[in-house]
């Protein structure tokens, strides 16, 4: 498979939150890289085209978008 990210992707496995409109759902990080990230949802969640993702033990914070959804993971991009 040709690799087409820009940044190099690290694995990961780190809790998360992702926040929009005053509401916040957990998360897992699986991946993370400079532009974007993977995470896994434990229910199905209806996204905003944008929100924010946090990983606090990292004191991390991002806005990002949605860009592709298989079952409960989702791919962000990180908007700059």
């Amino acid at each position: 498979m040709i690799e087409k990210r820009a940044a190099q992707r690290h694995r990961v496995f780190k809790g998360g939150k992702i926040t929009f409109e005053n509401s916040g759902v957990a998360c897992t990080v699986r991946n993370i890289s400079a532009d974007g990230a993977a995470i896994d949802l434990e229910t199905p969640v209806t996204l905003p085209q944008s929100f924010t993702l946090s990983i606090a033990r990292d004191n991390f914070v991002r806005s990002c978008r949605p860009v592709w959804r298989s079952d409960r993971r989702v791919g962000l991009a990180f908007v700059q």
